[in-house]
């Protein structure tokens, strides 16, 4: 094992869990997980710890919210007792109207869907991370982050190793490219090395911790 191979396995094995498995979403290439990891991909995109977007995205599942219909349907104030459940009281006001507003879209355009979603762009990221920016609240860190966590069941987007993440194996002076960079995640995959890049990028005791550990 050469040195790059030393670190990514090291970083992997202390924190190669995707973010959608910390919310406790089994991802899945059906609607409601995926509609999950959406919601999951808003909270976190927001400028609030990463535990309370986890905690919060847990607790709109305790209380139903966990579909784009009953998400539509719900009254505001569920919402935003939801959210505050969580935690995320700073931007619950406004989460909770783009909440049900992103839901009535993706209703009425995808009928609830988002793999229509994705057969319309064809597979193609670009466009997909274009299309996904449409739903309110959901801006560049938002489509990047479900897209991150999307290629563990959409193939095509491999190897998507976005700003963030690279950002990570910079700082553990692992390669930049993301081809070179993929092929570090072994069978463990690419979403989930991309979710260890992304906790090393925005935590540097995780990069510290990671490098002492490898020499």
């Amino acid at each position: 094992m050469d040195r790059r191979e030393r670190v990514a396995h090291a970083l992997l094995e202390a924190h190669g869990r995707t973010f959608a498995d910390e919310a406790g979403i089994r991802l899945k290439d059906t609607p409601q997980p995926l509609y999950r990891l959406l919601v999951l991909s808003h909270l976190l995109s927001a400028r609030i710890r990463g535990s309370l977007a986890l905690a919060t995205a847990r607790a709109l599942h305790e209380a139903g919210l966990r579909d784009p219909r009953r998400m539509a349907r719900s009254p505001r104030r569920d919402r935003v007792e939801a959210l505050g459940r969580g935690g995320y009281r700073r931007y619950d006001e406004r989460t909770a109207t783009q909440l049900g507003d992103a839901a009535a879209l993706l209703n009425e355009r995808w009928g609830g869907d988002l793999r229509r979603l994705r057969r319309e762009a064809d597979g193609d990221p670009p466009e997909l991370r274009r299309l996904l920016r449409q739903f309110p609240g959901i801006g560049p860190a938002g489509a990047d982050i479900f897209l991150r966590e999307a290629q563990e069941v959409w193939p095509e987007l491999v190897p998507y190793l976005d700003a963030k993440a690279l950002q990570g194996a910079e700082r553990l002076n692992l390669p930049v490219e993301p081809e070179r960079l993929a092929a570090l995640a072994g069978n463990t995959g690419t979403a989930v090395l991309a979710a260890a890049l992304v906790r090393a990028a925005v935590d540097r005791k995780v990069a510290e911790d990671t490098l002492r550990r490898t020499g």
